[in-house]
């Protein structure tokens, strides 16, 4: 369940990043991009997303988070690989996580969409608990705001090609859309 008051889902361990900054319009959410992250890449556990998302990534644990430690990025909520679910930014709210993109002839998607990471690489197939989770809270999105229709629920590729290519290939579109309806 979503408290549309606070911007957050009950289901989530909520976490502030300082990654996010007021929307344009709070009720132009219109839009949901699902990524995928791990850190450092291909391994999964750990605190780095959070780190990451938190200003707070120790560059010396790996040589890979000196190439991004300067990045100020964040996501409204994270799906592990076990299931669990964290909350960064409350979702009234812009996160910073499609970057340079459009939808649909506009740009700038973090302005009207909500992002979701799951734990995971393009090289890989995610966890059933992870669909499961994700079709929930999509469920609920959907419901606190009817304008995500299935149409308005992309990945990161689609908005950034070229640029990106999350979720990846191993990312069960079918499924996941034929579950939602």
């Amino acid at each position: 369940m979503i408290n549309k008051d606070t911007g957050l889902i009950d289901s989530a361990e909520f976490i502030l990043s300082p990654n996010h900054d007021d929307r344009a319009n709070e009720t132009d959410i219109s839009l949901l991009i699902i990524h995928g992250i791990s850190l450092p890449p291909g391994k999964f556990g750990g605190p780095y997303i959070t780190d990451l998302f938190t200003n707070q990534l120790d560059s010396s644990v790996d040589p890979f988070f000196e190439q991004i430690k300067h990045l100020r990025v964040s996501s409204h909520l994270l799906i592990r690989r076990d299931g669990s679910v964290l909350q960064y930014v409350p979702f009234h709210k812009r996160a910073w996580h499609a970057g340079q993109s459009n939808f649909m002839g506009r740009d700038s998607c973090n302005d009207f969409s909500i992002g979701i990471e799951l734990e995971g690489t393009d090289e890989q197939k995610y966890e059933d608990i992870q669909y499961v989770r994700l079709i929930e809270i999509t469920r609920d999105l959907q419901q606190a705001y009817p304008a995500i229709t299935a149409d308005h629920i992309i990945g990161h590729c689609h908005v950034a090609p070229g640029r990106k290519t999350d979720p990846g290939d191993f990312f069960d579109w079918d499924f996941y859309k034929q579950s939602l309806d």
